[in-house]
């Protein structure tokens, strides 16, 4: 032990004898607790993301009194804290614009009131990285508790993964392959339980890279939130907060450039979203850790695709790859690729965390020598149609596009692009780019995940599945196919991506990692000279300030005045 009671964060509030402290002590009496609940003990937020208008957190209101059940059993004080959901289905135009507010919330809810430390809850696609943003710049102890991953999906006879079937069946029914009773039955059959998508999406992958990154208790990123198993984790973060309080084990020992080197890894070995992409740089760069797009192209060239799991792999989803070891097991597989002496939120290094590991199923989780993919799960292409990066996961998508060349075909907007896609005789070949822009951080806003573009009806009527398609927008981690995303700088803000007309070729090399429209310069240059940027989306309020400080998909789509370089940190709160 570390830290004396009198040393307590919380002992500010409720410790000195003054009118103040009385004040705290009266209201804490007020609502049934006494001087035994908070004296001498640490005060642990449980930071709930539970609404009901998010099912993928849906357990989580049960799940609190779990970890207040081992909060307890160690000697703390809990209280239940709820932020915002970031309900990835139900929120408009898209849950990422309120990513970095979710974050402010966090860190500034930490701050504002009387704890020692917390347990963060949550799991789907932008709640984990506004959760350890925020607790990051906060510099608290705390432990993220994965949500968990929900049950296979299920209809007549046939497993389907989350998104990545939706995206599969909605081909077939504009198609004409599948009727509406068979669209009505993967309606019903798809999303069977409580918890996250189900596939390797945005939600698993940030959970495991949490994992990784030796924020959560060992194993617990790969547990389905309806096993039993799940409740027993929740009580055992509750147990291991109080702990990491006295230890004073705040993130800073933890989130190491080592740290973020085997997140990265491990995210490549899954099969990660993309959105891994930008999400890693923004928690590194509020960790104060340079790590950017060469840093996750480089270590996804050496770490191959190893977990088979939709949409990567071709057959298993998150509940087959937990009972074939889960996370552990596959960081066992990596071995030496990984910093095994890096240190996680049990006090012990990633090394003896992982020792012992096995893996159940060697086609879930596949050896180093015979991988799903033979590079890790993204890559990262620059040229002159995007000199700060754009971004293609190669093992989802046909082959035949890793090298590619073909005219543009450009929307300048959802709606035009979906006139173009629905139109079943528009002129087009699979050759051709499907190009989208005006997408991006703030040309969404919030760059939403816009960047899956169906496939056109004109070419589904041919029997074509895949085609290159090119946005500055995200994808849904839950996707598939040749899409080229994050294209930075965007076109809102004159990127290149702004200049480019139809019939323009573009040209593909992911071996090359290259990305490149066949314009001269001079073209280039005469193009954006008479480019004019767009009107503003808002005038006031959280988007107004969105736009004008959120960063291009490079730099993390964080604002930029939470970087950790911004400026000094920000003081404890004076109590008077």
């Amino acid at each position: 032990m570390t830290k004396r009671p009198e040393d307590l964060r919380s002992a500010r509030w409720f410790a000195p004898d003054d009118l103040r402290s009385m004040g705290h002590r009266s209201r804490a009496m007020q609502m049934g607790l006494s001087s035994e609940d908070w004296q001498g003990r640490p005060v642990i937020a449980i930071v709930n993301t539970w609404s009901d208008l998010s099912p993928c957190h849906h357990h989580l209101r049960d799940r609190a009194e779990w970890v207040k059940r081992g909060v307890l059993q160690a000697g703390g004080m809990p209280v239940e804290m709820p932020v915002h959901s970031f309900s990835e289905q139900f929120l408009k135009p898209t849950s990422m614009l309120y990513r970095n507010m979710g974050a402010m919330e966090v860190e500034e809810t930490l701050r504002a009131h009387p704890v020692d430390g917390a347990v963060l809850m949550g799991g789907c696609d932008k709640s984990t990285p506004a959760l350890v943003m925020g607790a990051i710049s906060m510099g608290l102890p705390f432990v993220f508790l994965p949500a968990g991953p929900m049950l296979r999906g299920n209809y007549a006879g046939r497993v389907l993964g989350s998104g990545t079937d939706v995206w599969k069946y909605w081909d077939d029914r504009r198609a004409g392959v599948i009727g509406k009773d068979d669209w009505d039955g993967v309606q019903g059959g798809i999303a069977r339980s409580y918890g996250t998508c189900m596939t390797m999406g945005t939600a698993a992958t940030m959970m495991s890279i949490a994992e990784a990154l030796g924020l959560t208790l060992p194993g617990a990123s790969s547990i389905p939130a309806p096993d039993a198993g799940h409740k027993r984790m929740a009580a055992a973060c509750g147990r291991r907060i109080v702990d990491m309080v006295w230890e004073d084990l705040v993130p800073g020992r933890i989130l190491t450039r080592a740290a973020f080197a085997n997140a990265t890894a491990v995210a490549m070995a899954t099969g990660c979203s993309t959105n891994a992409i930008i999400h890693l740089i923004a928690m590194a760069r509020r960790a104060g850790i340079d790590w950017g797009l060469d840093d996750l192209d480089r270590i996804g060239r050496e770490v191959p695709v190893i977990a088979n799991i939709r949409p990567s792999g071709s057959t298993y989803l998150m509940e087959d790859f937990f009972y074939a070891g889960g996370l552990p097991a596959l960081m066992a597989e990596l071995g030496d690729r990984l910093d095994l002496s890096a240190l996680t939120v049990t006090g012990r290094t990633l090394g003896e965390e992982i020792a012992g590991a096995k893996v159940w199923n060697d086609d879930v989780i596949r050896p180093l020598a015979n991988p799903v993919y033979h590079e890790g799960s993204l890559a990262v292409l620059r040229g002159n149609l995007a000199p700060d990066g754009a971004v293609i996961k190669p093992a989802a998508c046909d082959p035949r596009f890793h090298r590619h060349a073909g005219p543009a075909i450009v929307a300048d907007s959802y709606p035009e692009l979906k006139r173009i896609i629905d139109d079943p005789d528009y002129p087009m070949t699979p050759d051709h780019v499907l190009v989208l822009r005006n997408a991006g951080p703030q040309g969404g806003p919030g760059m939403p995940e816009w960047g899956m573009i169906p496939m056109p009806k004109a070419l589904l009527k041919q029997g074509c599945r895949d085609m290159v398609r090119l946005s500055d927008a995200r994808m849904s981690g839950t996707s598939y196919g040749a899409c080229v995303l994050h294209v930075a700088p965007e076109a809102y803000v004159g990127g290149p991506l702004a200049l480019i007309r139809d019939g323009d070729v573009i040209e593909l090399d992911v071996p090359a990692r290259s990305l490149n429209v066949r314009l001269t310069e001079a073209e280039l240059s005469a193009r954006r000279a008479a480019w004019r940027p767009p009107p503003p989306r808002y005038e006031r309020g959280y988007g107004w300030m969105f736009a004008r400080h959120v960063e291009q998909a490079d730099k993390g789509c964080d604002f930029d005045f939470m970087r950790t370089d911004f400026g000094g940190p920000v003081p404890e709160p004076e109590i008077f």
